[in-house]
């Protein structure tokens, strides 16, 4: 028996890989639908996410689905988050997860048994309409997700008590005509920050946006029209990144990320090349620069009474509102401290899911990653290694050597307004999901393949790396997974050829082309 925590992206791939692995999920969810994340509410509800009604998926949607589950074709790209939402409401139904869904029960506790040394079983005690139930499970998973708390660290910014505007962190922000003929300044320049800015300029007097440490500032729409996730996230270009030098594997993405506009010249350039950032998706940004609408200052130095110093500028500038998109904390209030132990924004997890110290791994915490790429499939991969686990089936190493990893993965930790993120090599999301995908045994082999099925080999290895990869053989192979990857290009231009016949078009090199350099790779670098 399984107590899986939250019913959002991650709890519902949780109890489904549950049931795959004929285990017996019971999925907590405090509120009364599910979704998590991607269930938009007009109110700010209390210990859920928040999100405004123009979010839109900054992955694309054969890069984010579930690997047995594609999108339907007539979806966008890019989804709005009611499409999302939608996605997830079809795959809790094709799967039957919503039967194992236990809505408006709140998790007040979780605690290990008296004899959890020799069972590895815990106590839950869950809340609904005022009255506790404890409950026993052989195992846990952790879903509740890191978007609930916000991180609003205001003794960074001296003088903001002299503020006589209103400011408000970016949880709070739903729609732009709270900005109507206000001069605004967003502190922050995350994916919230950006989206926040472009939206609050179309109506706002003047809107600055400010950071200390510069982006890279990726759009949608990236070389020919393609979805930017499916040119840069293949295998081909993970190889790549991955085996250059750091300084020259940096030089190479700088150069790739500003080919469609000089960053220097915008003022988003990063501070320093040595750091690693999560780029920000979004497609408007650099035309609003452009065109006055948002002006992009250097960190925040000082408040005053109506406006604000920033470094590096001796001139105030008035301000009447401020927007902090400055993160979120997280905690799991659930847990006792000593189970996951929550230090400077950082939970010590052996590949950041397991606790190191159990006596048994019957504990995970899922989705507590940001991968260079979509999570979904991310987070998916991170269940089924886990249930496989539980079952006995997938072993962990040592202690000894998970604590090892762990504490050498803290030495590469960078902070950014509160926030941890850690270099690419570590989230690069190719690289993290096909090591947990070995330790099952589905991993896809490239050379295997070149031998057996050509054409599926070229469009695994040059193709965007999608998820349907990793059900081609091995525990949980799924019979359509070879035709989803082979007709993933149809899918995506679908719904953009709406004039034109969609026929597959795709970047992808042709097999003549590209047979001989994909065999002497493969036997090179052991694909």
């Amino acid at each position: 028996r399984v107590a899986v925590v939250g019913a959002g992206v991650s709890g519902l791939t949780a109890t489904k890989c549950c049931l795959d692995e004929g285990l017996e999920p019971t999925c907590f969810e405090q509120s009364q639908d599910l979704g998590g994340l991607w269930r938009y509410t007009e109110n700010i509800e209390a210990r859920r996410p928040s999100l405004y009604p123009s979010v839109i998926s900054n992955t694309s949607k054969e890069m984010s689905a579930f690997s047995d589950f594609p999108y339907p074709e007539d979806f966008p790209v890019f989804l709005p988050n009611a499409q999302l939402l939608d996605y997830l409401r079809h795959y809790a139904e094709h799967f039957g997860l919503q039967k194992h869904i236990k809505f408006g029960t709140t998790v007040m506790s979780i605690r290990k048994r008296p004899d959890f040394p020799t069972t590895g079983q815990w106590e839950v005690v869950t809340e609904v309409d005022g009255k506790q139930t404890s409950h026993v499970f052989d195992a846990v998973m952790v879903c509740s997700g890191n978007f609930s708390e916000p991180s609003l660290p205001l003794h960074c910014f001296p003088g903001i008590e002299k503020f006589r505007g209103q400011y408000f962190h970016s949880r709070q922000y739903k729609h732009p005509e709270v900005f109507q003929g206000k001069r605004v300044l967003v502190v922050g320049m995350g994916n919230s920050g950006v989206d926040i800015a472009v939206e609050a300029s179309r109506v706002a007097a003047k809107v600055t946006i400010c950071t200390s440490q510069g982006t890279w500032l990726l759009s949608r729409v990236f070389d020919h029209g393609y979805p930017w996730d499916m040119v840069l996230n293949t295998r081909l270009m993970s190889w790549i990144r991955n085996s250059l030098p750091g300084p020259l594997s940096w030089e190479l993405t700088n150069y790739k990320v500003n080919q469609r506009f000089n960053h220097k010249n915008y003022g988003l350039q990063l501070e320093k090349s040595c750091l690693i950032r999560e780029p920000v998706v979004n497609d408007d940004l650099p035309s609003y620069i452009l065109t006055g609408r948002i002006t992009v200052k250097p960190g925040v130095k000082e408040f005053k009474d109506s406006s604000v110093i920033f470094h590096n500028c001796p001139e105030e500038e008035p301000i009447d509102m401020v927007v902090f998109c400055t993160g979120y904390n997280f905690s799991f209030p659930f847990l006792e401290e000593a189970i996951v132990k929550v230090e400077n924004k950082h939970a010590s997890l052996y590949k950041y899911v397991f606790p190191t110290h159990l006596q048994k791994p019957t504990l995970a915490v899922l989705g507590l990653i940001r991968p260079l790429g979509a999570i979904m499939p991310v987070i998916e991969m991170q269940a089924r290694w886990v249930t496989r686990i539980f079952k006995g089936l997938c072993l962990l190493p040592p202690q000894s050597v998970m604590e090892k990893e762990v504490n050498e993965k803290k030495k590469n930790q960078v902070k950014w307004f509160g926030l941890t993120y850690d270099e690419v090599l570590k989230t690069d999301s190719v690289v993290y999901t096909d090591e947990l995908a070995s330790f099952i045994g589905v991993k896809p082999s490239v050379l295997g393949l070149l031998f057996r099925d050509p054409r599926l080999a070229l469009t695994t290895f040059f193709g965007p790396c999608t998820p349907y990869q990793y059900r081609l053989q091995g525990p949980g192979c799924w019979a359509g997974a070879r035709e989803a990857i082979l007709t993933q290009w149809d899918r995506t231009l679908k719904p953009t050829k709406t004039r034109v016949p969609s026929g597959s078009s795709s970047p992808c090199p042709s097999l003549i082309a590209v047979a001989f350099l994909l065999l002497l790779a493969a036997l090179i670098f052991g694909f």
